[in-house]
């Protein structure tokens, strides 16, 4: 690789480092696991690859626009932004500054896998309540409930301490 392609490439991937989630604008693109890769070719073409946390993310099409528009005013003209699905994005994705962040923000994080444990394959549907302690993102307590499965996104759930009565969003695991 030359220098300039070396040196474009990091400016590159600067720029797209700096891509927040629109629906989780305390994580970048990285962070949440979504940005899957970055190249450039000979001829100067930034070539980015995302997977989205689902095929129907309606988020997707703001995620495209906002790294086009980064690398566009980092100076780059030749631009293709990729969308993979397979492998499919899971919570694994989500990077430990990423989980760092969530809790930081009051979102509690999906569970963490063992060193190795991947994702059990399809999320079921479940129509019943979860029946799990959630630690809350606040006070550390576990004496929490789920709320709703349902949030402010799809990929979140709303939940409750009973220690400290705090309402807070959980990222859902899958």
């Amino acid at each position: 690789m030359t220098v300039a392609l070396g040196e474009a490439l990091a400016r590159a991937r600067r720029a797209v480092g700096e891509v927040t989630d629109p629906e989780l604008p305390m994580l970048t693109l990285a962070d949440l696991g979504v940005l899957r890769g970055l190249a450039i070719d000979a001829g100067g073409t930034v070539s980015v690859t995302l997977t989205p946390t689902y095929s129907g993310c309606p988020a997707l099409a703001e995620m495209r626009a906002a790294v086009d528009r980064r690398l566009r005013a980092a100076g780059f003209a030749d631009i293709e932004i990729r969308t993979q699905l397979h492998p499919p994005w899971t919570t694994d994705a989500i990077t430990s500054e990423g989980r760092r962040k969530l809790a930081e923000h009051g979102i509690a994080p999906p569970g963490a896998r063992s060193p190795g444990e991947r994702s059990p394959g399809p999320v079921p549907l479940v129509l019943s309540p979860a029946r799990r302690a959630l630690p809350c993102p606040r006070c550390r307590s576990v004496d929490t409930e789920e709320t709703s499965r349902f949030g402010p996104t799809p990929c979140t759930a709303l939940w409750r301490c009973r220690a400290c009565r705090e309402p807070f969003e959980h990222v859902k695991e899958f």
